[in-house]
């Protein structure tokens, strides 16, 4: 229930004074429909108005000027503005009006009168003018016109200065709240206090209180990080209060690893070994195998699901698209099936006697490890005894897709896998209700990607050389950021591309982008899988997940339009077998400094996590490794990159709370509560509620 003190805040933005009808909805389409949201919507710039003499005053500034008006010199045509001269001893200024805002003015700015006037001065002609003053105020009310005014975001016919009085009137009723912080962290910071905080957020001092680093602004960061790290510190709590089906390690698994051709890497011993001993402790696991393009996150899975099957209960692995999950049941059914474990793979294209008979397996007990897609949560699949969840990419899924999937057993164990490497403090923020268990070696025998980069100059030499590796037997990508021509861009799209190799290479030449029905885009990936197609001409469609050990090229054009950690990715789409590949990166000079250090980078490391962090370093605040499409969270004050250090202090706070005051029953703990409520992060699914 929300505390009462909230009340006010928590109203419908309709409910302060001014806001009508009409402007209600224009308001919450630029910050929400609560009061709220419009007390926390950060203002992205500011006015200064410094008070001028005429003299004094330059084109292009804003300024305040105290003037008396000599003189109205009315337009000859209603196409003409409304001059109205002014001045001060200095000099002359001329107030200009457009169309309808001239009326009137007989009586607001009547020759002889003292005005301060505030705008945006411009010269015409010889003449200084202000067009459409932003302020006119008599003598006396110099001071309602602000020194330093802060702009907000605009929009649905809504100036940025009458959203500013909204905001205003919401910062009116932000209450005092009682503190949260403790005490020692908040004073070594110097942050203000919560109301302060806020006071200064929409009253900045200058420019630098607009910073993300600023003390304001980190302070109202950190409380919004603390209320999500205690909402993903609950929700881990309460994973690991269930009670769940004992999995011990077992023979069974022993043996499908002593049958493996190749031996576990370190690191996936180590992380098997993290993962049984939560399956083995009688609690729910709630785990995220992190691992880079190739570092065999899908065998350390396939052990697991081994144990379950050996408890004589079942497993299930969901992949977000069906080329995935048929990769995923290519890789698992072999040495299950051999030592006696079926395994079946449903999709949305089983259809008739086939898919009945598989849900009849796994109804049974007689398959013990389902593979499949959103095929997997439907209503009429139903398993004998599902103990072990596997998802596969499980930002792609929505949380009730993945829970749907949770509740078709009894405390089942989740195991999430993630093939993006994330830097520490990200991965907390994403991740932070879930155990983590990281795999950054690579397994033996992976032939590293020679990695080149050259201009798109030569492009018609890279183009050769792909045309006769390909009729020698080779397999290729050819990336391309774009689906279609662009007149605003001179580059080639996917559609011109996969022409111009068709012209040399025939039908062995296919395209992929993300305008293709699934349908569509599945049944070329397969033909690229299965042989038939030699070179695929893609969009960024094939970044994750795909396997075809024969593909040994990878050929990116206008490289530096990519992020450093999604060329990574989707140079990890070759060297997957044991023939040499290469990685061509072609970009057009000149290159800036941050893509010449991408570029340079990318050519000296295959250390995913390592880029990831170079990547945050050099993104700076922009997407960096695309999270904000990948199930980030949906902050509004925190800069997940400004804000690194207080990511990891609030996880590290959260649990330290949690640890000592379960039930948020000291006076700390009553004031996290209204933190909580005031920023509305649900420890059921890790988000923010309606």
């Amino acid at each position: 229930m929300r505390p009462e003190i909230l009340f006010p805040l928590f109203a419908p933005i309709a409910s302060l004074k001014g806001v009508g009808p009409r402007i209600a909805p224009a308001l919450e389409k630029i910050a929400g429909p609560l009061v709220r949201d419009l007390l926390f919507l950060a203002p992205h710039n500011l006015v200064r108005r410094p008070r001028r003499t005429v003299a004094e005053a330059r084109p292009e500034e804003t300024a305040t000027v105290l003037v008396t008006v000599t003189d109205h010199l009315k337009p000859r045509s209603p196409q003409q503005p409304l001059r109205i001269r002014a001045g001060d001893e200095t000099g002359q200024l001329d107030l200009v009006y457009f169309g309808n805002s001239a009326l009137g003015m007989d009586g607001r700015l009547p020759v002889g009168a003292r005005r301060w006037v505030s705008g945006r001065l411009e010269r015409f002609g010889l003449d200084l003018q202000m067009v459409h003053p932003d302020y006119v105020v008599e003598e006396s009310r110099v001071g309602d016109i602000p020194d330093v005014e802060t702009v907000y975001p605009a929009g649905g016919g809504l100036a940025p200065r009458l959203v500013r009085r909204f905001v205003l009137a919401a910062l009116e009723r932000a209450p005092d709240l009682p503190e949260w912080q403790d005490p020692a962290w908040r004073q070594g910071r110097g942050f203000p206090s919560w109301r302060e905080a806020l006071r200064t957020l929409h009253a900045p001092a200058g420019e630098s209180d607009l910073s993300p680093a600023a003390p304001a602004r980190s302070r109202l960061a950190y409380d919004e990080l603390l209320a999500h790290q205690l909402a993903m510190a609950q929700r881990r709590a309460h994973r690991r209060s269930g009670a769940s089906r004992r999995l011990p390690a077992s023979d069974l698994a022993a043996r499908i690893e002593g049958a493996l051709p190749f031996r576990l890497t370190p690191d996936q011993q180590t992380s098997l070994k993290e993962i049984r001993d939560d399956l083995a402790s009688g609690q729910r696991m709630s785990r995220l195998l992190q691992g880079d393009v190739g570092s065999g996150k899908t065998v350390v899975a396939m052990l697991a699901l081994a144990d379950a099957a050996a408890a004589g209960a079942q497993g299930a692995l969901m992949a977000p698209t069906e080329i995935l999950a048929r990769q995923h049941f290519e890789t698992l059914a072999g040495p299950l099936e051999a030592h006696g474990i079926g395994v079946v793979l449903l999709t949305g294209r089983d259809r008739g006697p086939a898919r009945r008979e598989k849900l009849e397996r796994l109804a049974s007990g007689v398959a013990a490890v389902a593979v499949g897609t959103h095929a997997l949560f439907q209503d009429e699949v139903r398993f004998a005894d599902l103990a072990l969840a596997v998802i596969d990419e499980q930002h792609r899924f929505g949380v009730g897709e993945r829970q749907r999937l949770l509740e078709k057993g009894a405390g089942v164990h989740l195991l999430s896998m993630s093939a993006t490497p994330i830097p520490r403090t990200l991965e907390l923020a994403t991740y932070g209700d879930l155990d983590v268990s990281r795999i950054i070696g690579k397994p033996p025998g992976r032939t590293p990607v020679a990695t080149r980069a050259a201009p798109m100059t030569r492009l018609v030499e890279v183009e050769d050389r792909l045309v006769a590796a390909v009729l020698g037997g080779a397999q290729a990508f050819w990336i391309c950021p774009l689906v279609s021509e662009s007149e605003l861009v001179d580059l080639k799209a996917a559609e011109k591309r996969a022409q111009d190799l068709q012209l040399r290479l025939g039908g062995k030449v296919g395209l992929v982008h993300g305008k293709l029905a699934p349908t569509e885009k599945d049944a070329v990936m397969a033909d690229f899988a299965s042989g038939k197609v030699r070179v695929l001409v893609a969009t960024t469609v094939v970044e994750v997940g795909v396997n075809v050990p024969n593909a040994t090229i990878m050929v990116i054009e206008q490289a530096e339009r990519f992020g450093l950690a999604q060329l990574h990715q989707l140079r990890g789409r070759v060297g997957r077998g044991r023939a040499e590949s290469a990685c061509v990166l072609l970009y057009d000079p000149p290159l800036s400094e941050t893509a010449q250090r991408r570029l340079d980078i990318l050519r000296r490391s295959d250390d995913g996590f390592a880029i990831a962090e170079t990547d945050l370093e050099l993104r700076g605040g922009g997407d960096a490794l695309g999270l904000r499409q990948s199930g980030f969270p949906d902050y509004v004050f925190v800069d997940p990159f400004v804000h690194r250090d207080l990511i990891l202090a609030a996880g590290d706070d959260a649990r330290l709370i949690l640890a000592r005051d379960p039930g948020f029953a000291s006076p700390r703990g009553e004031a996290l509560k209204v933190l909580q409520a005031l920023f509305d992060w649900r420890p059921e699914t890790g988000m923010k509620g309606a």
